[in-house]
């Protein structure tokens, strides 16, 4: 069975060849080649990475993305567990000989990834929000492998510096990171996914090359954002209640260059401070700033 799935997988990069054309990505620690047999497809992947697209000679790793159909793999796969309180199935996966392949179950995507290659095979022009995950996905590998940490949280830098805000799903994370970016000397280096690194000088905190997503209640309150919603959107969030605001999912990318000018983003700075979101919606009680010992134990 594996040898007839790494045989399908050939048979895709024989039928569907990849342009001559390619996309590289240089955040300067890492860097990334992205192949595909879609014009479309790489020019989108231009724009969404645009101010990271950089030539270099030696990529730390090659993506391949494969527009077709959701390819039928011969492999049982097994059911990704998902997180408690979430329901339906979302992604499935089969561990082959030092690889992984990796479907999800929405879409039909399918993910082959190993030490050396990395391809993404299905319906990408329609999922291409999953193919931009994949890349990153592969500078994520590169910095846990030099042993970072994964951190849930935004991250914005102020005069060389990087302040994390972190806290639960909602809690206002890039609502308030993006707050930060209206200050002059502020850039953004993550929204969502944050690494650090102990160094000798310090912690060192770093980003990835991923947009922020927000909802339309970041948006409506905010002046900077409007131009994401059409007029007829706008008025429509306006009318909801604060509860269903804060209830509905859809997400909106959030295109740093565009909407607060070029030279707004970066991917490291040594993290100055971690700002811990701690409140509910539902009470009354005023603002509070804490300052609390990491190394403090708690009862």
């Amino acid at each position: 069975m594996t040898n007839d799935t790494h045989s399908v997988i050939e048979s895709w990069l024989e039928n569907y060849p990849p342009l001559q054309e390619t996309l590289d990505i240089d955040l300067g620690f890492c860097s990334c080649r992205v192949r595909s047999n879609s014009a479309e497809l790489l020019a989108r992947l231009t724009t969404y990475f645009s101010s990271v697209v950089a030539k270099v000679a030696n990529p730390t790793y090659i993506v391949t993305a494969i527009e077709c159909e959701a390819p039928d793999l011969p492999s049982d796969f097994i059911d990704w567990k998902r997180e408690p309180g979430k329901s339906g199935k979302k992604d499935s996966y089969v561990n082959l000989d030092k690889a992984r392949l990796i479907r999800k179950v929405r879409t039909g995507m399918v993910f082959y990834q190993s030490a050396d290659m990395a391809i993404a095979m299905g319906p990408c022009l329609d999922n291409d929000n999953q193919v931009i995950n994949f890349i990153n996905n592969q500078f994520m590998t590169w910095l846990q492998q030099n042993d970072a940490l994964i951190c849930h949280a935004a991250c914005a830098v102020r005069e060389g510096e990087a302040y994390a805000v972190a806290g639960f799903s909602g809690g206002g994370k890039s609502t308030l990171m993006l707050e930060m970016l209206e200050q002059d000397g502020t850039t953004f280096l993550t929204n969502d996914r944050m690494f650090i690194k102990q160094t000798p000088a310090g912690v060192q905190a770093n980003g990835i090359p991923k947009l922020p997503r927000i909802n339309p209640g970041t948006i409506v309150n905010n002046k900077r954002l409007q131009p994401l919603l059409t007029d007829e959107l706008r008025q429509i969030f306006l009318s909801l209640s604060k509860d269903e605001l804060w209830e509905l999912e859809q997400k909106f990318d959030v295109d740093i260059d565009a909407l607060y000018g070029e030279g707004r983003i970066q991917f490291e700075a040594p993290l100055k401070a971690l700002l811990i979101l701690n409140w509910s919606r539902h009470e009354q009680s005023d603002v509070a700033l804490h300052q609390v010992n990491l190394r403090q134990t708690t009862q």
